[in-house]
């Protein structure tokens, strides 16, 4: 039986150290061992090895000495590649924005086409991130799912969070993916494009269609064509214009999401 940890702190950004069997135990990036002053040489280049195979290496120390190599595995979820195709083909341009060591974010951003990456962000620095893309003129959306994305997805011109991650990441997002699909993003996307065209269809429309049928429905043109319509024809006229209008709102029904072409290498993509 593993004996249990007690005095169990986070520390965003860097790892979590706790007590056990009465010793002091952190485990986390290398930034935390060196934070902590803890020597990480003597396993450095097995470190780099994994990280650049696209595993997040940490560093566990007890009682301020170096102890062991660990190494986690987030792999691309199914359907990430699309999404992220999906959105360089619409012209808009994709930034990974990570805590995780810089060897692995390049290894991951480079199986996905991203050529811009940001690496070994703290969560306050990834708010910051996205405030410079914005001071550049840029209207900024973004995606997250944990605790460290919370003040980013606050501070973005539109905050997606992943509805399978924590509350606060929900809490603080405009839009929720109720699934951990991210091609959900790029169909958000297009859905709220084709939304506001409809709209302001509708809108052209009903405007256009009363300026032209108001007058004739008053009498003013009867004096200069003799034209007059009848109540009936005017309450008539009236729903028809509802009618094309709800229709014309009915074609969003007919969405599709955008799909994007199929890769045939790995190579990275521009945007």
């Amino acid at each position: 039986t593993l004996p249990e940890a007690t005095d169990v702190q986070a520390v965003p950004g860097f790892g979590v150290e706790g007590t056990v069997a009465g010793r002091r135990v952190q485990v986390g990036a290398a930034r935390f061992m060196a934070r902590l002053g803890v020597d990480t040489a003597a396993l450095d280049a097995q470190a780099q090895a994994l990280a650049d195979a696209g595993h997040t290496p940490m560093f566990a120390a007890v009682d301020g000495r170096l102890a062991a190599l660990l190494t986690a595995v987030d792999p691309v979820k199914p359907g990430t590649p699309e999404a992220v195709q999906a959105l360089q083909a619409a012209g808009l341009r994709v930034v990974m924005v990570t805590g995780d060591d810089r060897r692995t974010a390049q290894a991951v951003a480079h199986t996905l086409g991203i050529t811009d990456v940001r690496a070994e962000v703290l969560p306050e620095d990834k708010q910051r991130v996205v405030q410079d893309l914005q001071a550049g003129g840029a209207r900024v959306a973004f995606v997250g799912d944990g605790i460290n994305d919370a003040p980013a997805l606050a501070q973005a011109d539109v905050g997606v969070a992943i509805g399978t991650g924590t509350d606060v990441a929900a809490e603080s997002a405009d839009v929720i993916l109720m699934s951990g699909d991210l091609r959900g993003v790029p169909t958000a996307r297009a859905l709220s494009r084709a939304t506001l065209s409809n709209i302001r269809l509708n809108l052209l429309w009903a405007f256009g269609y009363n300026v032209l049928l108001i007058p004739v429905a008053a009498g003013a043109l009867f004096p200069l064509l003799g034209w007059q319509l009848s109540p009936v024809l005017a309450a008539a006229a009236m729903g028809l214009s509802s009618v094309l209008v709800l229709s014309n709102a009915l074609r969003l029904r007919g969405f599709r999401a955008p799909h994007a072409a199929p890769r045939t290498d790995t190579q990275a993509v521009t945007a």
